[in-house]
C-alpha cells in the first residue's frame, strides 16, 4: 500500500465539514465537531478516509493531535 503524509490546517466548530486539497501549503479542513474529547480529530480522520477512499483505520494523526496544524498519514488502497 502506498503511504501519503499530508499537512492539514483544521478549523473546528465550523458550520460545514469539508476537506480542501491545496496545491502548495497545508490542506484546509473545516469540521463541525468541537475540539473536545477528540471529537474533532475523529471527524478529521473520517473526512480524510472518505476523501482518499480508504478505511478509517488506514488514517492516523502523526503529529499535532492537540493543535490546529496536523500531519496525517494515509495508507491508500
Amino acid at each position: 500500500m502506498p503511504t501519503v503524509v499530508i499537512e492539514v490546517k483544521v478549523r473546528p466548530n465550523a458550520p460545514v465539514s469539508a476537506l480542501v486539497p491545496a496545491a502548495h501549503g497545508p490542506w484546509r479542513a473545516t469540521l463541525k465537531a468541537p475540539p473536545v474529547d477528540g471529537r474533532a480529530n475523529a471527524e478529521l480522520i473520517a473526512l480524510v478516509a472518505r476523501h482518499f477512499g480508504c478505511a478509517r483505520s488506514a488514517v492516523t494523526i502523526r503529529g499535532g493531535a492537540a493543535g490546529r496544524h496536523k500531519r496525517v498519514r494515509v495508507e491508500t488502497p
